[in-house]
């Protein structure tokens, strides 16, 4: 039986000041109710830094500025490869697209770490990867 090739998204962690934006999925997606750093699919032809500016504007219309790829995971379920991007947004409003973004939230890695329910592949970033940023 052919496995299906992981399909790629990017993991857009948006800084402003000490803190990185929190979105809780909307009724439109996959696991609504979860918290988690903005994410979206690749589309063909895409590179990872086009994705990440394509993917905040349209889910919360920030103009962001992709810094540096920070890590590489996979989702739970194995169906994506995950390219985490730091990328910093200095102003500029948070308009979330209700569909996707149910709510949104500026926090420290702490905060983050007491929102529920997280994935665990994020938990993991925020514990262990965003600290030595």
């Amino acid at each position: 039986m052919p496995t299906t090739p992981q399909r790629q998204a990017i993991v857009a962690v948006i800084l402003r000041a000490d803190r990185v934006l929190a979105v809780r999925r909307g009724p439109g997606v996959v696991r609504p109710g979860y918290w988690q750093p903005l994410s979206g699919k690749i589309e063909p032809g895409e590179s990872q830094q086009e994705a990440v500016i394509r993917e905040v504007r349209e889910e919360v219309g920030l103009t962001v500025v992709p810094l540096a790829k920070v890590w590489e995971s996979e989702t739970d379920d194995g169906t994506f490869r995950l390219h985490w991007w730091t990328a910093k947004a200095d102003a500029g409003e948070v308009v979330p697209d209700p569909r996707e973004v149910a709510e949104t939230r500026w926090v420290t890695a702490e905060q983050f770490l007491r929102l529920d329910p997280v994935f665990e592949g994020d938990r993991e970033f925020f514990e262990r990867i965003l600290p030595e940023l």
